[in-house]
């Protein structure tokens, strides 16, 4: 069934022609001249963007069913549409501008944040010694589900489920190394799984005004902690829904990329359409909590 797309156009397409026009404010001199494509499409980026944001909006899963049949009613919308392979070609063009757009979707958080990482396989566990398209890139890592050779999907997000920072490595990178980097500008609560247990990162964060909250090993001494927190943490897993709707509905892992670039592509626009939405996992929490 066919749908209206005129505000996704809009919006995109205002987003895609107000970062061009900040970029030639910044150019190089005229002696030094930007490279440019040499063949031009009919597609204008904002167009590129629309499509591909349509894509995860609906309920196809496979992207070449879905421009060859699912967009056909929109060639009115779309006159110029290229063939499949053209437009599949097009797709890294506008990588810059999702990630662009994506940066700017994210939000500041109020002082409860909730943080953690999901795997994101790009090929069969018995195929990952066949795999070329992400060798050199993708790394062996492991989950409480096993072993898995593909990136890290780490991800902050608040008490309404809104995505704060997000960060894709490589799958044996530790979850703790990158905590410092994604929360340089928070402040208050951060709540974790025991991957992010470490004395040195809770000392390096609770300086700067951001408390890292887990559950304890079997091993550990227990320590007092506020009820509110506690309160707090048996809600962690409101990130866990959130990865579950990612994967599940959006599909943002699948094994059928061909390309890097256009992994980046659905990755990023996937995290775009899930921070457009109206509804996502929340927690209610009426109380207001003082940085520690």
């Amino acid at each position: 069934m066919k749908k209206d797309i005129t505000n996704l156009f809009c919006f995109v397409d205002d987003f895609a022609e107000g970062i061009k026009k900040e970029l030639e404010m910044h150019q190089l001199s005229e002696g030094k001249k930007l490279h440019q494509a040499t063949r031009v499409t009919h597609l204008t980026e904002g167009e590129i963007m629309t499509i591909i944001l349509l894509f995860q909006e609906s309920p196809c899963r496979n992207f070449k069913y879905f421009y060859q049949s699912y967009l056909q009613p929109y060639q009115k919308e779309f006159p110029g549409l290229p063939s499949y392979e053209r437009f599949v070609a097009l797709m890294p063009r506008v990588l810059h501008l999702l990630v662009i757009l994506l940066q700017c979707l994210f939000v500041n958080s109020r002082g409860i944040s909730y943080i953690d990482a999901t795997s994101l396989a790009v090929c069969h566990p018995k195929r990952i010694s066949q795999n070329k398209v992400f060798k050199g890139l993708a790394k062996l890592g492991k989950t409480t589900k096993g072993y898995f050779f593909g990136f890290k999907l780490h991800t902050i997000i608040d008490e309404k489920g809104n995505l704060v920072n997000v960060k894709l490595t490589k799958g044996n990178v530790d979850d703790r190394k990158v905590v410092p980097e994604m929360t340089h500008l928070l402040t208050g609560l951060l709540f974790g799984d025991k991957g992010y247990i470490s004395k040195d990162l809770f000392l390096k964060l609770y300086k700067r005004g951001l408390k890292l909250v887990t559950n304890i090993k079997k091993n550990m001494k227990n320590q007092l902690v506020h009820w509110r927190e506690k309160i707090l943490l048996r809600k962690r897993g409101i990130i866990e829904s959130v990865f579950d709707y990612l994967k599940n509905k959006l599909q943002i892992e699948h094994t059928r990329h061909r390309s890097p670039f256009n992994m980046m592509v659905h990755i990023i626009s996937t995290l775009i359409v899930y921070q457009l939405k109206s509804s996502k996992p929340s927690i209610r929490y009426q109380y207001e909590l003082t940085n520690p």
